[in-house]
């Protein structure tokens, strides 16, 4: 049996061979459960450089991440043996810096230096423009109500 994790880059997997629905659970229990968990070089490179950005001035934060982004796509590219990785920036219809990434995760830096977490469909109003014969965004219009803002991590004791 499998699972999928719906935007996420998770795959759990339980050996069918040794499955049956009428055995009690102590014995499927015992079972080893496998993980095929997919991860990638760039997952920690993102979380490393979101932490970066929020310990940066919110004025330069759009263009740090930027720089940051794109060093995680020339390192994903020089390894191709890895899941591909892609981010394209556009800018808002509000002014906003919008890096969306392949896997349906956006994340924003508004024109006040805040980072927000967003889902690539839902937290924007958007609009297309037929370009010969593909389809491409026009405008992004960011819903922050719907969005979740990053915040610097606390310390873990503080005077």
């Amino acid at each position: 049996m499998s699972v999928r994790c719906a935007g996420a880059a998770c795959l759990w997997r339980i050996a069918r061979s040794n499955y049956n629905r009428a055995s009690p659970v102590s014995t499927i229990a015992e079972q080893p459960l496998q993980s095929g968990v997919v991860t990638s070089p760039a997952d920690g490179m993102l979380s490393d450089a979101i932490a970066r950005t929020l310990d940066t001035p919110p004025a330069e934060r759009a263009e740090l991440f930027g720089r940051l982004v794109r060093e995680i796509e020339e390192f994903m590219t020089q390894h191709p043996e890895e899941r591909p990785w892609t981010c394209r920036l556009y800018i808002g219809t509000d002014g906003s810096s919008i890096f969306r990434g392949g896997v349906g995760h956006s994340l924003v830096v508004d024109t006040a230096g805040r980072l927000w977490r967003a889902r690539s469909y839902e937290d924007f109003e958007t609009t297309y423009r037929f370009v010969g014969t593909s389809c491409e965004i026009d405008t992004l219009t960011p819903l922050y109500a719907q969005m979740i803002e990053y915040r610097p991590r606390e310390t873990a004791q503080r005077s």
